[in-house]
């Protein structure tokens, strides 16, 4: 295990947390050039009232803001969550080097669960995509969110 994905994914983690505090699905991620974050972005479709909220987008924007640039050419992404079709769309579009995503989800993820959009070699851009970086921990975080947001429910 490379510590630098552990140490970004480590800093996606904490982005997942934020979201989870705001009452949205923790997922968190950051976008890194040459070693250095340049970007974070936690999801906020519900506070945003914005479908394309994810965590990954929120990244995205900020990172082609930072850079006067849509074209995030040499940044690598990590994300606590594996990503969804919208979000691998919009992560070739960006031109990423690299994805690198912690638990895989098998509901909707685009990277290897339900579908694999980064393995159409129909495509001009290619993205290296790596999964299950501290997959254990992204995972609990989304349990730990879920399992409470039912204990709610049922004391209401």
């Amino acid at each position: 295990m490379d510590m630098s994905d552990s140490h970004f994914m480590q800093l996606a983690l904490e982005q997942a947390k934020l979201a989870g505090l705001a009452g949205e699905v923790p997922v968190g991620a950051v976008i890194v050039q040459d070693g250095v974050v340049i970007a974070t972005g936690c999801n906020a479709p519900i506070s945003d009232q914005d479908p394309t909220a994810h965590a990954e987008i929120k990244a995205l924007r900020a990172a082609a803001k930072q850079l006067g640039n849509y074209r995030l050419v040499g940044c690598e992404l990590f994300v606590t969550l594996e990503p969804c079709t919208m979000c691998v769309g919009a992560m070739l579009h960006a031109r990423l080097k690299r994805v690198v995503f912690g638990a895989y989800d098998a509901k909707t993820g685009a990277a290897g669960s339900q579908s694999n959009v980064f393995e159409n070699l129909n495509l001009n851009h290619q993205t290296a995509v790596q999964g299950g970086e501290l997959a254990d921990e992204c995972a609990q975080v989304l349990q730990d969110f879920f399992k409470a947001k039912r204990q709610t429910q049922k004391t209401q």
